[in-house]
């Protein structure tokens, strides 16, 4: 089954060839950065390394991954696999994500930061408490019990187009599953690694970034809600 990688990356110029190099060539066939008006070296650096790069100006996460799935009509990839590009991923990890689909015929595998192991301070505080909210909600409603809402992912490239994406920001990730649990996709989370990003994290990493993201993953869970 062919494989794509996609990694959206706004200013990610000391990690993302290490992201790039440490994904499996011999399972994902294609590295799609989506470069979000970097204003530093982030596109030299993914472009030495292998990655094709394309560009989207309009700021968001969503919106870097809707360029990449735009950019992939009519070239025939099976699977495709998201991950982050400030390497606190561990892109070799990405067998355990690929493989319940190719072997166990998954749809939609998340690779679950919860429960795997993580580096110390890897996943702040703030993070841990809107995920587990955003969770409970999606269970409430939606009967699905995640238990990580992380960027790690992967995904049937017919079921991901099946999903008709919409969401430009951050709530990217949690429309995903919710679309996923809607459709009675066949899910499962495996444990991934995580560790501290390179660099400072533009949504975490700032209260204003923090507070912004929960309020859209709000926001989309609602949307969802309301279209039932």
């Amino acid at each position: 089954m062919k494989t794509v990688a996609i990694i959206p990356a706004f200013n990610e110029e000391k990690s993302i060839a290490k992201v790039i190099k440490d994904i499996p060539a011999d399972i994902v066939e294609r590295i799609i950065v989506v470069n979000n008006n970097s204003t530093d070296n982030t596109v030299n650096e993914a472009e030495t390394a292998g990655a094709i790069v394309l560009h989207e100006s309009f700021q968001g996460y969503g919106a870097s991954c809707l360029k990449a799935i735009d950019y992939l009509k009519d070239k025939e990839y099976d699977l495709v696999l998201f991950l982050d590009g400030d390497f606190s991923d561990y892109p070799e990890e990405a067998a355990l994500l690929l493989e319940p689909i190719i072997s166990g015929d998954y749809d939609f595998v998340l690779g679950s930061r919860v429960l795997g192991e993580r580096e110390k301070g890897a996943l702040p505080v703030q993070s841990r408490i809107g995920s587990i909210f955003a969770r409970f909600l999606i269970k409430i409603f939606w009967g699905i019990n995640y238990t990580d809402l992380g960027p790690f992912r992967a995904i049937k490239y017919d079921k991901l187009i099946a999903l008709r994406m919409t969401d430009k920001w951050y709530g990217w990730t949690v429309e995903m599953q919710i679309k996923a649990a809607k459709r009675k996709y066949k899910i499962k989370e495996v444990p991934v690694s995580y560790r501290k990003r390179i660099g400072k994290s533009k949504v975490t990493g700032t209260i204003k970034g923090t507070v912004m993201a929960s309020l859209i993953i709000m926001k989309t869970i609602f949307v969802e809600l309301f279209k039932d």
